[in-house]
């Protein structure tokens, strides 16, 4: 286990905190002063990392975040993760559902690659995928996303009601099939993907995460990712040309305000072992 990590948990309370009535407004600000605590340890520790996660963090994102608990305590979590593509976002929320899995965590995830606007008749009308990107047609424009869609899915999620959301085929026949995946509404709501940064949407989150990474890493791991996929070489750097672009011109400014900025090169074993502490802390409470 990583220093830090097994650092962070030697040093926690050996007993558990007795659990505060939430429900009060005094049992809410306690919580809100002990995430608040926490939160700092782990930057702070993070700090000393390698290959540290947490590049940036908003000034006021935790007096607003926790301000919001303590004022809206039913309301559900909603975070957007998002990113340029290849910047590790997706492999990210894998690693969080295998530890909401493993953990049985009320957190649900809907990826809004699944939004994309069907477009079988276009990739008809052209022959390819390919051939239809070639044309100039901007397949990650706002425009060719469902976003009434998803800005509908995701409020009703708040609200605590299950969505069956669409499912954009990768299988370059442009397909999307309408209510095909079922996400519960959990306590805490995951939003993944490059449409989470569009106005359409990015104001609904209480918490707005950027995967960051440099170009040069990216592009390995799109190559490579184009590979695994058995994708022509020449064709995989059209691409990588075109997300290149679209990433400029759609994501990049996401950065400006989004609370945090993560590191997409962060070791994914710490990454993990930093959830499994997160999740240790935020349930260090026992019954009165």
């Amino acid at each position: 286990m990583n220093a830090l990590i097994q650092d962070l948990i030697e040093n926690r309370e050996h007993e558990k905190i007795q659990k505060p009535n939430f429900d009060t407004r005094v049992g809410r600000e306690f919580l809100a002063f002990y995430l608040k605590t926490k939160f700092r340890q782990i930057v702070n520790y993070d700090k000393k990392s390698q290959k540290r996660l947490f590049i940036g963090v908003k000034t006021d994102f935790l007096e607003r975040f926790l301000d919001r608990l303590i004022n809206q305590p039913k309301k559900k979590i909603l975070i957007s993760i998002t990113g340029e593509s290849a910047s590790g976002k997706s492999t990210i929320c894998s690693k969080i559902k295998e530890i909401v899995d493993k953990n049985n965590l009320p957190i649900s995830i809907l990826n809004t690659d699944n939004y994309f606007n069907d477009i079988s008749d276009l990739i008809k009308q052209y022959g390819t995928f390919d051939a239809l990107r070639d044309s100039g047609y901007d397949v990650d424009s706002p425009h060719n996303f469902q976003l009434d869609l998803l800005k509908e899915d995701i409020i009703s999620l708040a609200e605590g009601k299950d969505i069956l959301a669409p499912e954009y085929l990768v299988n370059g026949t442009g397909i999307s099939v309408p209510k095909a995946i079922k996400v519960k509404s959990e306590k805490i709501i995951i939003v993944e993907g490059m449409a989470a940064t569009y106005k359409e949407v990015h104001d609904l989150f209480d918490i707005k995460i950027y995967i960051d990474l440099d170009n040069k890493t990216r592009r390995k791991r799109f190559l490579d990712r184009a590979k695994t996929r058995n994708q022509d070489h020449q064709n995989a750097l059209k691409h990588w040309d075109y997300v290149c672009q679209a990433g400029q011109k759609y994501v990049v400014g996401a950065k400006e305000y989004c609370d945090i900025i993560a590191n997409g090169e962060c070791d994914l074993e710490y990454f993990v072992q930093m959830l499994e502490y997160i999740n240790l802390v935020t349930n260090n409470f026992q019954e009165v």
